[in-house]
């Protein structure tokens, strides 16, 4: 790539890690960005995850008061997550490349789909909180599954963990503090994974890793004081976009 290239890969990444701190998402933006600055698809998803895996990290550092007495929950729950994420990550890169630009479109729409009902989500999430402490058993099925999807592309990867985590433990702002804590686990594992096996563009991720930790962080700092919803709205539509341009690709 060219340096206006890693520039431009650099400023979204900046970008994305905010994103995925306010409202989730980041990976809609960066992924095709990748693939629009001449990646392909798996080299793209591979490179996204490993750039992207200081933001999460960011991420959780802007939540770190909500993990007060969650030591036992968050190392019960990482377990899971660390499998998932291993699974996730071998699945796309034993499966032929092909396979995958089949179902990224579909990926890409679902992902999308699921930042679109977040907000309905939310409500129906706040309605029924309560300080209810012990973590029902399919909670760590769910997580498995939805880790599992993280491993292997990862796009809107908060917006369902808040989903699973929210529906089992009834508490949204621990719910959305896990989520951090989870996709920083899941984004871990890919980069050890993709790192080692992975086709992964170093160019990028040296400009763009950066840049997502730096966003990561000041996007929880400000999670509480910016308005999510032209936020969310614009990323769906470009989400949808994409989605559409990837089935022409087909």
């Amino acid at each position: 790539m060219s340096a206006a290239d890693l520039l431009v890969a650099a400023a979204v990444a900046l970008g994305a890690g905010a994103v995925n701190s306010i409202a989730g998402g980041g990976s809609l933006i960066l992924f095709p960005t990748l693939v629009a600055l001449g990646l392909g698809t798996v080299p793209a998803n591979v490179t996204n995850s490993v750039a992207q895996w200081p933001g999460y990290l960011g991420g959780m550092l802007g939540f770190r008061r909500e993990y007060a007495g969650q030591r036992g929950r968050l190392v019960r729950l990482g377990v899971v997550s660390v499998l998932g994420g291993v699974a996730g990550s071998v699945l796309l890169l034993t499966t032929p490349s092909e396979a995958f630009d089949v179902v990224v479109p579909v990926l890409v729409l679902l992902a999308s789909l699921l930042l679109a009902l977040q907000p309905l989500l939310t409500r129906r999430l706040r309605a029924h909180e309560d300080t209810t402490t012990r973590d029902p058993w399919w909670l760590y099925l769910a997580l498995f599954l939805a880790t599992v999807y993280g491993g292997y592309f990862g796009g809107a990867l908060g917006v369902i963990l808040v989903g699973v985590l929210g529906t089992a433990l009834h508490r949204l702002p621990l719910a959305n503090a896990l989520k951090s804590a989870f996709s920083a686990v899941t984004a871990t594992v890919t980069v050890v994974v993709f790192g080692l096996f992975g086709p992964v563009a170093w160019a990028v991720v040296a400009v763009a890793a950066p840049a997502s930790l730096v966003g990561g962080f000041l996007g929880a700092r400000v999670a509480t004081r910016i308005p999510a919803t032209p936020l969310r709205v614009l990323i769906v539509t470009f989400g949808v976009a994409v989605s559409v341009y990837l089935f022409t690709r087909i």
